[in-house]
């Protein structure tokens, strides 16, 4: 990937509260410089952007952002600071979706200094400390117009000080030609965990359940603890086998990446399908089970990313509004022969956001019903999922 030219844009007379200044290259020639937060560093990834005008920290704790440079639309981020992480629903962390800051780079319009009770420290503080650079005082609306014309694009963010000699365009172009695409990062084994980890409800237990572990959401962990159910996740490399045995369910977490790149882990979806046991798919964990059973996955222009996506259900015409996060979606006209069938349509463009399987026993939506952040109206298909397993318990007693 070659820049064959450097269009470089800039507020002018710019003043930088932190003492640092940022430059960020998009892979078409587009070029912003702005004031810095955050870490001093250099950072690649493909810049995305997300409508969501609140919940900036469980979107940047979020393993499905893993390699990208998040450019929020909404001005002003960082005003009501960082939630300690203290505050736990059954052991888990209400606020963050993961245990660290997940993107490559945030790039934001406006950084106001905090003010809110329950904030701990600044969004530059806590971006500093993971070793995440930022960039404030630019323009976001025409990043994300870039976005919108040409589709999500590969780019490098760096932050330095400001009496420091700026990084020269040249170099960050060649620091951006030299580095793997996202579509050819294997993203999901970077945010996966290296063993198996158990979470346990207060009270009695419901259901033990056991899920793929690409990159899950505390979100998703919260939704099923507090259901009663036991979860234990399994490294993304995890066989079939190892995640039937014992357990009542199946879930196929969400998760950062190229879905293509998963063969087995596809194939293990396809195995789980096919047990007899009830599953839940979200997110990416739905794009491998299509992918397992024979449909086919494309890549969006510039992805679903936000907390007020409608979604309508088909067979009710219910409309949903939820929280989104895929820059990868199922073919409708490839699920022939794979024994799905679908459940929710996104009214905007018409994607594919949820199927169920002919005999009953597996559901998986695209966007995703815990919400983290976003609105609970989807959070009944947690409920729906634990009626499953319900069911099919029941059923095997007799």
């Amino acid at each position: 990937m070659q820049i064959s030219e450097i269009r470089v844009y800039s507020m002018p007379l710019l003043k930088c509260s932190k003492g640092l200044r940022a430059r960020l290259l998009l892979a078409n020639g587009v070029a912003v410089e702005g004031c810095g937060f955050g870490a001093e560093a250099t950072r690649v990834g493909e810049v995305v952007f997300t409508t969501a005008m609140t919940g900036y920290p469980e979107s940047l704790t979020d393993p499905s952002y893993r390699g990208q440079i998040l450019v929020e639309t909404h001005p002003m981020m960082g005003n009501y600071g960082v939630p300690s992480r203290s505050r736990r629903l059954h052991g888990i962390p209400v606020d963050y979706e993961s245990d660290r800051v997940q993107v490559e780079g945030f790039v934001v319009a406006e950084l106001p200094q905090p003010s809110h009770y329950s904030s701990m420290m600044s969004l530059h503080e806590w971006l500093r400390s993971e070793g995440v650079p930022g960039i404030y005082r630019v323009d976001t609306r025409f990043l994300v117009k870039q976005i919108r014309e040409h589709g999500v694009l590969m780019g490098v963010i760096s932050v330095y000080s400001d009496g420091e000699e700026p990084p020269d365009w040249d170099e960050l172009a060649r620091r951006l030609a030299s580095s793997k695409s996202y579509d050819e990062r294997m993203l999901a084994l970077e945010a996966s965990p290296r063993k198996p980890i158990i979470h346990r409800p207060k009270g009695r237990v419901k259901a033990r359940v056991s899920l793929l572990d690409c990159g899950v959401k505390y979100g998703i962990l919260r939704r099923l603890l507090e259901r009663g159910v036991e979860v234990t996740r399994y490294p993304c490399t995890t066989p079939a086998w190892r995640l039937l045995d014992g357990y009542d369910a199946v879930v196929l977490g969400n998760g950062p990446g190229n879905p293509a790149l998963l063969r087995d882990q596809a194939r293990a979806a396809a195995e789980v399908a096919a047990s007899g046991k009830p599953v839940l798919a979200i997110c990416l964990g739905m794009q491998l089970l299509a992918l397992g059973l024979g449909a086919e996955v494309y890549k969006l222009p510039y992805g679903h990313r936000g907390v007020n996506k409608p979604v309508v259900e088909l067979a009710t015409r219910r409309c949903f509004i939820t929280t989104h996060n895929h820059g990868y979606a199922v073919d409708w006209s490839s699920l022939d022969g794979t024994g799905l069938k679908p459940w929710f349509r996104q009214p905007d463009d018409g994607t594919l956001e949820g199927v169920l399987s002919r005999d009953g026993l597996v559901m998986a939506t695209q966007f995703h019903p815990e919400a983290g952040p976003g609105p609970w109206d989807s959070t009944w298909v947690f409920d729906m999922f634990i009626r499953l397993i319900e069911k099919t318990k029941s059923q095997q007693r007799i």
